[in-house]
């Protein structure tokens, strides 16, 4: 469905910095679209580790990828902002001081200021070379994340991959699936030594099977409902596992896309910011998380979070012009009503 929004900040990338840059701008009266490539928010935290436990969030000893998500959402929720997801944005232009933002899936979005808060970039699954993929993919039966555990209850699920994510899901789903088979070329898997043991316990046990070493050659089914997947050696011998469903997990593939050509200052693939304020060498976009650099920078997501809040100080003369902002802690002031 195709929106055509105005609002105060157009945010790109639904991942960690980004959440946060709602909150940090809702706190100013200012409103949001955030704009993302992938189907669900959360970023690289949702995609790549959401069972992955991060140590280095303040106040939090320890707390899964997709934990922090869920309460970053919640912390934005007061604010209402508007979620484009499963787009990416392809067209940026300005008139009468505003920037006018138009996405892959036909969208318009009018907004005083731009935040890019995109990773490394807009990123989108590595996806196998296999026949007739596009038409499973549409039909949910081959998946390159999980945004809900309970699809698979009572499923057959084949997981592709040697890194944390396919390690992390098949410890997750053979509690719920009716079988699990983790497919990989070699026996030496990426993910973490730990969850990697873990997995092959699980193996010992029944509780999984490890296809090794194995990759994807085929799938098999009518076109919209899988019914197995064809796996091959390097020697070219081949078996089919029963599938309901195939989960891929090899990497996501990063780029900056259109938003390389916005004529903003680049180093090595990231774009330059002002340190104090996160501005772009174009006024009114704004870069914070990983994708800005500066000296000094830190590539950690509390970094991400306090940039959030610098750029939305400066986004604010340009969203309420003439304005004081008189700057009080959330403890005094509370989160305010939104309209």
């Amino acid at each position: 469905m195709t929106a055509h929004i105005e609002t105060d900040v157009a945010i790109i990338g639904a991942g960690p910095a980004g959440l946060f840059a709602v909150f940090e701008c809702g706190m100013l009266r200012m409103k949001c679209v955030v704009i993302d490539a992938l189907e669900a928010i959360g970023g690289q935290c949702s995609a790549l580790y959401p069972e992955k436990p991060i140590f280095d969030i303040p106040a939090h000893p320890r707390i899964a990828g997709a934990d922090l998500i869920d309460q970053l959402e919640k912390q934005a929720q007061p604010f209402s902002p508007i979620y484009l997801l499963g787009r990416r944005v392809e067209r940026l232009l300005e008139e009468d001081g505003d920037f006018i933002l138009g996405t892959s899936q036909g969208d318009s979005v009018r907004a005083k200021a731009v935040i890019l808060a995109a990773g490394a970039g807009a990123f989108g699954p590595n996806r196998p070379p296999l026949e007739e993929l596009e038409r499973y993919e549409a039909s949910g039966a081959v998946r390159y994340m999980v945004s809900r555990r309970e699809d698979f209850r009572g499923k057959r699920v084949v997981i592709a991959g040697g890194g944390d994510s396919a390690v992390d899901w098949a410890l997750s789903l053979k509690e719920i699936a009716a079988k699990v088979t983790v497919v990989h070329r070699r026996p030496k898997f990426r993910a973490a030594p730990e969850s990697a043991a873990q997995m092959d316990a699980a193996a010992a046990k029944g509780e999984l099977e490890l296809a090794i070493p194995y990759q994807l050659h085929g799938l098999k089914g009518d076109g919209s409902t899988l019914t197995h997947v064809t796996l091959a050696t390097l020697k070219g011998e081949e078996r089919d596992v029963e599938a309901d469903h195939l989960l891929a997990f090899f990497g996501l593939s990063m780029e900056l896309g259109p938003i390389a050509e916005w004529g903003l200052g680049m180093e090595r693939s990231h774009v330059t910011v002002a340190p104090a304020t996160c501005e772009t060498s174009r006024p009114g976009i704004f870069a914070i998380g990983d994708v800005a650099t500066y000296p000094g920078k830190l590539k950690l997501i509390l970094q991400g979070f306090s940039e959030a809040a610098m750029a939305a100080h400066a986004i604010h003369p340009r969203v309420h012009p003439g304005e004081a902002l008189h700057f009080e802690y959330s403890t005094s002031k509370g989160v305010p009503a939104h309209g």
